[in-house]
């Protein structure tokens, strides 16, 4: 679909098209930042970055970890939402009132915090003393979204890396002890992506007890994405789901140095038939899954479809 980064001045065609007519009637005294400003809150504001952590860009540096895509975390993105906020009402107490009545989603923040140490060599030994900083950073940004005026928020967890094409190449080996027999996943990634989640599980309810006004929503995207991967043909993906969708290379379809889209690279068949995309996000088919499993399924904590009386989730 069409989306707006506001942050990074990416457009689409419908966002050139209305800057060229825009151009054409001579309006240069408008700036361009206000007008893209303008058109994002029209369509809706996503702050989403590619590779965007939850601990800052230093954090990882001082460890030794470069991350590639960006250097944005989750504070360069609140900072934005608070910059955004006041065009959605007049006043504090407006503000209050929108997010009252709004169900805000938090992420899935966290996953990158892991892949770019994993993908730069790091043990698991080393990334797995992230986790709390990480559960601390995500807990810190759902509070004071509270104290902003936030009643309803959704906060996913992690998703189970070791059923990724990306990992499983990897980190491919020939101990089959370290692998599903169910799912051919890495057992060993899953677990982590498990110790993550439980932790964030029990952060949640910490917040959730010292905020009884509010409704924190865990997705549980986790077991929403392990439905897949243990009944792939259930759900119309034939051509299995551990394996990319574009012809890369390996038992896997993944190279990392041919991303999806680039040349060599080319589309393997019927994406719909696949789960994986391209080693790390899923295709268009398994993201409809996920949602139905989280607005119409059991994979969210509470259940959406018990609260569906609330303002922000029937507005």
């Amino acid at each position: 679909g069409k989306q707006c980064s506001c942050h990074d001045k990416k457009w689409d065609v419908q966002q050139v098209v209305v800057e060229e007519k825009l151009l054409q009637k001579e309006l240069e005294k408008i700036e361009f930042s206000l007008l893209m400003y303008a058109l994002c809150i029209m369509h809706g504001v996503n702050f989403a970055v590619a590779g965007a952590t939850a601990l800052d860009a230093a954090f990882f540096e001082e460890r030794g970890v470069h991350n590639p895509l960006t250097n944005v975390s989750l504070g360069t993105q609140l900072g934005w939402f608070k910059k955004v906020l006041p065009s959605l009402c007049q006043s504090s107490s407006d503000c209050r009132e929108v997010l009252q009545s709004s169900l805000l989603l938090l992420g899935e923040i966290g996953g990158n915090d892991y892949n770019h140490p994993f993908f730069a060599g790091q043990s698991i030994e080393e990334i797995q003393q992230y986790v709390s900083s990480v559960i601390g950073t995500i807990a810190s940004f759902i509070k004071e979204l509270i104290e902003l005026g936030a009643v309803t928020l959704m906060v996913p967890g992690n998703l189970p890396i070791g059923c990724s094409s990306s990992y499983l190449t990897l980190f491919k080996g020939s101990n089959k002890e370290e692998y599903d027999p169910e799912t051919s996943c890495l057992t060993w990634l899953n677990k982590f992506a498990e110790y993550h989640n439980e932790l964030l599980r029990n952060e949640l309810n910490l917040i959730q007890q010292l905020n009884p006004h509010a409704t924190i929503i865990h997705a549980d995207y986790y077991n929403a994405k392990m439905q897949l991967y243990r009944s792939p043909k259930k759900f119309g993906f034939t051509r299995g789901a551990l394996s990319a969708c574009y012809r890369g290379e390996g038992s896997y379809n993944y190279n990392p140095s041919v991303l999806c889209g680039m040349p060599p690279s080319t589309i393997s068949g019927e994406p719909s038939l696949y789960v994986n995309w391209d080693g790390l996000h899923l295709t268009e088919a398994a993201y409809r899954w996920i949602f139905r499993g989280l607005f119409e399924g059991p994979y969210t904590i509470p259940q959406i479809n018990t609260l569906c009386g609330s303002r922000a989730l029937s507005a």
